[in-house]
């Protein structure tokens, strides 16, 4: 009988492609991120926003306007 040799094969191919998979999982948490902080920030300006509007509605009611017309006077209209 001849005996066969268990040679190891080679495995570049698959190397490469498991490195390509951890950095594409890398590379989309990154991305996963910075998108986060860009929704976050997002929200500041809204809250920051929200607290002007609110801030203008209490003033008009003060002056003696009603609700509908604090919200219409502060939402740009006359």
């Amino acid at each position: 009988m001849k005996e066969e040799k268990k040679g190891s094969k080679k495995c570049s191919g698959k190397k490469n492609i498991m490195f390509a998979y951890g950095f594409i999982q890398l590379s989309s948490g990154f991305v996963s991120a910075i998108a986060l902080a860009v929704i976050a920030f997002g929200f500041c300006s809204v809250k920051k926003e929200s607290k002007l509007f609110n801030k203008c509605v209490a003033e008009i009611i003060e002056d003696g306007g009603t609700n509908s017309e604090a919200v219409r006077f502060c939402n740009g209209g006359n």
